[in-house]
């Protein structure tokens, strides 16, 4: 087994996550264990200027430019950090796994753009701060391919997570929510994976809007609001969750401007709102998994979103015939399950073995995913 590290910041803009593994294998054969993990958040001027880059009303080409070092160099530190908590050199290291930061994502062509995917933080940085070879732009060869470059981490979810005679629905809340379907057949042609519409992007920014707090901890304020039943009926209305997988969206659907755009047409007390905005995510996610309940159905939830207590409880009751549960209820960290996929999907790359999941993103053949940066 060797060292490695999966580096990985979403679309919550809660910071990087630095996940520091033992890797062994390829392919089926792989052996993952986490070693120590780390989430080191944004500076308020780095986040700041991040969500002027996701914007399309302050983002600039020269902004974009510079951003694009600063984060290498805060994703070189975030690798630094969780090597300096374990007690290791950066030089230990076999390899990283840098996922970057979405900037912005196309996944289907219209007009005049191409479809395309677009994450900074640069490898170059990384790779001279820390004396490690770097695997980065994951995404990019999945959409050269017909694909459309999410979901992304399913690969390591079929390697790690499959469980014979029981189908697992393995969903992810960030700012986004998706889940994989592994089906109890254990075949990796049979997954399907898909973004099922927000996590806690509109959580978020309403919690940032109201209260001046990044999110809604344990889901405190949803707890003590009430549901509008009418906002709810026209959120669930939004023609992202009426369409068919394999489907991908992100904050160019759900991010400050949709919250902005409800703000301005909605008037709501501050904790009805957010409560509203809970159950939206709980039901989508209900909704989207439901043909897959089969029999024995374990729904296992990770991400930022598995310690808001009141969108876990609306869950299992939008889903009362599936076992409910979170990533550290079967001895896996939900906060670090992303980062290490980063790592699963570097080891696949340095070994030249596929990394995507066609039957996931769409795409016409499987194949290494990331670009390399050799130190």
């Amino acid at each position: 087994m060797v060292y490695a590290i999966g580096l990985m910041s979403g679309t919550s803009l809660d910071g990087i996550d630095a996940a520091l593994v033992e890797i062994s294998g390829k392919n089926e054969t792989t052996a993952v264990k986490l070693i120590d993990f780390l989430t080191v958040p944004f500076t308020d001027v780095t986040l700041q200027r991040i969500r002027e880059a996701l914007s399309l009303e302050s983002s600039d080409v020269e902004k974009i430019c510079s951003l694009n070092i600063e984060l290498g160099e805060c994703f070189a530190q975030a690798t630094l950090a969780v090597c300096k908590q374990a007690g290791i050199a950066s030089t230990d290291l076999a390899f990283i796994g840098s996922h970057g930061q979405t900037i912005f994502h196309i996944p289907f062509a219209r007009d005049t753009l191409y479809a395309s995917t677009f994450q900074i933080g640069d490898p170059a940085v990384i790779c001279e701060r820390t004396k490690t070879t770097v695997v980065s732009n994951f995404r990019e060869r999945d959409m050269a391919v017909g694909g459309q470059g999410a979901p992304i981490v399913p690969y390591s979810e079929y390697v790690l997570y499959q469980k014979p005679n029981t189908t697992r629905l393995l969903q992810n809340i960030g700012g986004i929510g998706n889940v994989t379907v592994i089906p109890k057949s254990g075949n990796i042609n049979d997954m399907i994976a898909f973004d099922t519409g927000p996590g806690n992007v509109i959580m978020n920014e309403l919690c940032l809007y109201f209260f001046n707090q990044a999110y809604d901890e344990n889901g405190t304020y949803a707890s003590q609001g009430k549901v509008s039943q009418a906002l709810l009926e026209e959120l669930l209305a939004h023609p992202y969750i009426q369409k068919p997988y394999p489907k991908t969206t992100g904050r160019e659907d759900f991010g400050k401007q949709f919250t902005t755009a409800l703000l301005e047409k909605w008037s709501l007390a501050p904790k009805d709102f957010i409560a509203t905005a809970t159950m939206f995510t709980a039901k989508t996610i209900a909704k989207a998994v439901q043909p897959f309940i089969q029999g024995e159905t374990e729904l296992i939830v990770g991400g930022g979103g598995s310690y808001n207590q009141t969108l876990i409880a609306m869950i299992k009751a939008e889903l009362p015939e599936v076992k409910v549960m979170i990533q550290e209820e079967i001895g896996y960290s939900s906060e670090a399950k992303e980062a290490i996929a980063m790592a699963v999907l570097a080891n696949q790359t340095l070994q030249h073995c596929p990394g995507n999941v066609p039957s996931a993103t769409g795409a016409e053949k499987a194949v290494p995913l990331g670009s390399i940066t050799y130190y």
